[in-house]
């Protein structure tokens, strides 16, 4: 029994010291080769040919202005700060928070979410000042992304502390 592979969906990619080097064709059982590519797209996080593990957030960062900008392209004028922070936080933000799961914080993910979330509550609040903003930001409780992703990590580890699972205690040990 083989297994068929449809090749337009599968590709290789190689991580690590070597990862610009050439590589000899793969070929599935029936002789179709698989490609090799520079990055690939896995449960919306695309993934980097580098020489450690890294993410590229251009396609997010692409799709996360989409939403924003057709969001004030309709909005901006017309509805409440409440009104759309409310959108900006259910319907823009994912596109950007699941991408900055994957980060090491060597990375700057974080970091570079909490830049442009600035930038957004700039235009939305109509100031050039960053005091306005943070102030604007602990009136109406928007989380920075870092305190949200550690409030993530946070319930997950409490949803696991009281399972019997061998990895977890493998992992608290250290």
């Amino acid at each position: 029994m083989s297994i068929n592979f449809n090749v337009k969906k599968f590709s290789c990619i190689r991580i690590g010291h070597r990862h610009n080097v050439i590589c000899a064709s793969i070929m599935t059982c029936d002789g179709q080769p698989l490609h090799w590519v520079s990055e690939f797209r896995y449960l919306g996080v695309f993934i980097v040919s580098s020489r450690s593990f890294k993410c590229s957030l251009v396609y997010a960062k692409r799709s996360f202005y989409a939403a924003v900008s057709g969001l004030f392209g309709k909005l901006l004028n017309l509805a409440f700060e409440e009104v759309i922070l409310e959108l900006l936080r259910t319907k823009c933000t994912p596109n950007f928070i699941i991408p900055i799961r994957v980060f090491s914080a060597g990375q700057g993910g974080p970091a570079f979410l909490r830049l442009h979330l600035h930038r957004l509550c700039m235009k939305l609040f109509k100031t050039g000042s960053i005091d306005v903003v943070k102030d604007c930001q602990r009136y109406f409780a928007i989380d920075l992304p870092s305190s949200h992703l550690k409030r993530r990590q946070d319930k997950f580890i409490l949803q696991h502390v009281s399972t019997v699972n061998g990895f977890y205690q493998f992992c608290k040990k250290l």
